[in-house]
């Protein structure tokens, strides 16, 4: 294992993004909306995120770990890093009147408000596309705009309670595993981010905006389509987890992570009989027949972890990587840092702030003409655009007029 170097190789935040010249007004809060709107910021989108003032977007006050930055908790920056931030109160007729002019400017806004929280504010898709015909107008909500779920919070660890998706992670012996990530969240943020980037297509086509709807729940069912498509042609019974290392409720052994003298591996797809044969397990060389490493997956991962708790982990990758059985050893946040590997793929960087230092952070995973982008501004605070951002677009000027 060789030492990495933090944010190694040369910036390339010069690189001409693909949105850049596009207006995005980002209403959301919390994880879903932001991270929609900050992977837009990231390829080029000038992105405004317009929040309440005094309080603002209510995640500048959900700590991870206790860690600030800036006044703001430090996942509030994760996520809204490289944007502008104008205050204003929707429910005051003179900031709705600002925004909407801004709406008249935009290409997207986003939103994750409840269903009939922007009907209540007046701006719905069809007073919004009245302002702006070539908006695109996306919204994330918890489980659609329909049905009587409609009402329900949504937020991720619910939707994964809810979607089944808790019941795939864990043994048999256990209870429902929630993911360690808010993984509905980021993957309705993904989806409406696609949607967009769709609908900037097609108006470019067209010169016609639209509208893309997500929700948090539709995205936790799409990323079980697998194993989902399996119960829906299957026997109508809920899929048995593995009593032993489970990593999927439909896949054979050896799938699973084990453990070793030293650490863990995981091993992915391998025929059970050469597997043995490569590791000298005799148990496991019977296995012949493909059909009994499913049923009998309890059973072989059983003598699968005897076997590989004798030795360390670097004994068993040897033998296993050259044979090109599936494996990897399982990493530490510290021993995934500290590889050349993960140095190789520049995958940090740093946000600097002029008056709180700086923060070290993820970059936008998507590399554009064979460049890494890199986005050094952090997050705004509260209101700190307002004033340069209503001057810009000449929000009152209108207002003065007809004064």
């Amino acid at each position: 294992m060789k030492t990495a170097h933090a944010d190694r190789g040369a910036p390339t935040t010069a690189v001409e993004r693909p949105l850049e010249g596009v207006l995005v007004l980002d209403f959301s809060q919390f994880l879903a909306g932001p991270s929609c709107c900050l992977r837009l910021a990231d390829l080029g989108a000038d992105v405004i995120k317009v929040e309440r003032p005094k309080s603002g977007d209510l995640s500048r006050r959900l700590y991870l770990a206790d860690q600030s930055f800036g006044g703001d908790s430090a996942l509030f920056h994760t996520i809204n890093r490289n944007k502008q931030s104008f205050a204003a109160d929707l429910k005051n007729p003179l900031d709705l009147h600002r925004v909407k002019a801004l709406i008249a400017r935009a290409d997207v806004m986003v939103h994750n408000f409840r269903p009939g929280v922007m009907e209540r504010l007046g701006l719905d898709y069809g007073t919004v596309a009245d302002l702006n015909p070539r908006i695109i107008y996306a919204a994330i909500t918890g489980y659609g705009s329909e049905g009587p779920w409609r009402t329900k919070p949504g937020q991720d660890l619910l939707v994964q309670a809810m979607s089944g998706l808790a019941w795939l992670s864990g043994n048999a012996t256990q209870g429902p595993v929630p993911m360690g990530v808010s993984i509905a969240d980021l993957m309705s943020g993904a989806h409406l981010c696609q949607g967009v980037l769709a609908l900037l297509v097609r108006r470019g086509r067209t010169g016609l905006g639209g509208r893309v709807d997500v929700s948090l729940f539709e995205s936790a069912m799409d990323m079980q389509f697998e194993q989902f498509t399996a119960f829906l042609n299957g026997d109508g019974q809920q899929p048995m987890r593995d009593t032993v290392n489970n990593a999927s409720v439909y896949i054979g052994a050896p799938y699973g992570i084990y453990p070793t003298a030293d650490g863990y591996v995981a091993v992915a797809m391998a025929p059970i009989d050469h597997l043995g044969e490569l590791i000298g397990c005799e148990p496991l060389r019977a296995y012949t027949d493909p059909s009994g490493w499913f049923t009998a997956r309890a059973r072989i991962k059983s003598i699968l972890a005897a076997h590989l708790a004798t030795r360390d982990s670097e004994h068993w990758l040897a033998i296993l990587e050259p044979a090109d059985i599936w494996c990897a050893e399982v990493y530490t946040w510290p021993q995934m840092l500290a590889h050349e590997g993960f140095a190789s793929l520049r995958l940090t960087q740093t946000i600097h702030d002029a008056d709180h230092g700086t923060l070290r952070t993820t970059r936008c995973p998507i590399r554009v003409d064979g460049a890494v982008l890199t986005a050094p501004r952090g997050a705004p605070t509260l209101g700190r655009d307002t004033d340069e951002i209503a001057r810009r677009f000449q929000l009152d000027t209108e207002e003065e007029e007809r004064a």
